[in-house]
């Protein structure tokens, strides 16, 4: 086990805020925490940096949702993205700004977490949370939280954050309710130059061909990050679908350096946030986007909301006080994220019913594609975008309406610029 601080400096201490994952949701809390001046312990149970299953794609809201000065590792800037319906009807769409970077996780993620420690976050690595207690004997009073770690060692805190992923402990202890989970499948393939540079500021869309699927291609330097997902249970359908990606985009002769897999949590609309003193974000909370099931705006901006909501919480002196906060932190995520969510679930249903139409619209229809583009970049969100062109809405529930109409045919055409 590596550690920043002694567990028998900890033994008796009590922490205003820990928080419990050091992936960007937990980072971001930490950082957020830390900054209001609090005593914060980030705890993580792997070693950093480590691999993530994540395309890495980081679009507007994760970009302004980083801390001041955090400078992007980006491997590549995306300029064009080809769509696709399950291998036919390509089409390119190009913009002259930027649409969005492309990351590693593993050194965004550590990049995070020094600024969680710049911040006077201190982090333990290698540690592994067996459970949290509000009650019992390990917690002193009623002020205080033990976060019990694998071989019984208690560390104190006056708030917690969960952090620690789509399968939490501390999610469980709060009670999260799941509503969708989807399986993620995903290689990373090292490519000769030649391939790369075909790649470079390109990113592939494919429309799958299970309801709900999708497969992506993002290029990063000489490596590309090549997935599918799909709702969990079609396991041997998802990996044909990768499969069969992988052997139409010509990178089958390639070895992939990596091949992981990964399920996607996302939330009940009544599930809850907190329990007590703990607050759980990101994909412990299930808090991610249903459509295209981004998690990184989601762990970063929730993140930063529990942080701050926890700073709070460790201030409060009595149960009224901790769940008037508590409501607080929930009020503040559905309201914003929340909103986002909902929209993404109606994209989702109309997505699953009418992929073609939804391919045609955004290669075809240049409202849909400057949406697109306004999305990725950050200057609109799907929630922003329903709420401010009733015309949006109006066409969401259509699509929903029409479930039984075929999808249209989609002509095969050649790029084009915003």
């Amino acid at each position: 086990m590596s550690s920043e601080n002694s567990s028998a400096d900890d033994e008796q201490r009590v922490w205003d805020v820990v928080v419990v994952g050091a992936g960007p949701a937990g980072a971001s809390a930490a950082y957020a925490a830390a900054v209001a001046g609090r005593s914060v312990l980030l705890l993580e149970k792997a070693e950093l940096p480590r691999y993530k299953t994540c395309g890495g794609g980081i679009i507007g809201p994760s970009r302004d949702a980083l801390p001041p000065g955090f400078e992007l590792p980006l491997q590549d800037r995306v300029h064009a993205v080809t769509f696709s319906l399950d291998g036919k009807f390509t089409r390119t769409r190009r913009s002259k700004q930027m649409l969005f970077g492309l990351i590693n996780r593993p050194e965004f993620d550590q990049q995070l977490v020094e600024h969680a420690q710049k911040a006077g976050a201190e982090l333990r690595t290698g540690v592994t949370v067996s459970r949290v207690e509000q009650h019992g004997s390990a917690v002193p009073d009623r002020r205080t939280v033990a976060v019990v770690l694998q071989g019984g060692e208690a560390v104190l805190a006056r708030a917690v954050v969960g952090a620690d992923g789509s399968a939490s402990r501390i999610g469980a202890h709060v009670g999260v309710k799941l509503d969708q989970v989807d399986l993620g499948l995903e290689a990373e393939i090292p490519v000769p130059e030649t391939v790369a540079e075909d790649w470079q500021g390109r990113v592939l869309i494919d429309w799958g061909p299970m309801p709900g699927s999708y497969g992506w291609v993002f290029p990063k330097g000489d490596t590309l990050t090549v997935g599918v997902i799909s709702a969990r249970g079609e396991g041997a359908a998802t990996k044909r679908y990768l499969e069969d990606f992988i052997a139409r985009l010509g990178l089958a002769g390639f070895e992939p350096s990596i091949s992981s897999g990964h399920l996607t949590r996302c939330r009940a609309e009544d599930s809850p946030l907190s329990r007590g003193r703990v607050l759980v974000c990101g994909d412990a909370a299930g808090l991610l986007e249903p459509w295209t099931r981004e998690g990184i705006s989601f762990a970063l901006r929730s993140g930063r909301l529990a942080g701050e909501w926890a700073v709070r919480i460790a201030e409060a002196h009595d149960a009224v006080d901790t769940r008037r906060q508590a409501l607080n932190y929930a009020f503040a995520i559905k309201a914003g994220l929340g909103v986002e969510m909902a929209v993404g679930k109606s994209m989702l249903t109309a997505f699953e019913r009418r992929p073609g139409m939804l391919h045609a619209a955004i290669t075809s229809f240049r409202p849909a594609w400057r949406a697109f583009a306004g999305i990725t970049r950050g200057s609109t969100t799907l929630g922003e975008m329903v709420r401010s062109h009733p015309m949006a809405g109006r066409a969401l529930s259509a699509l929903d309406r029409r479930s039984a109409v075929a999808a249209p045919t989609v002509a095969e055409s050649t790029a084009t610029t915003e």
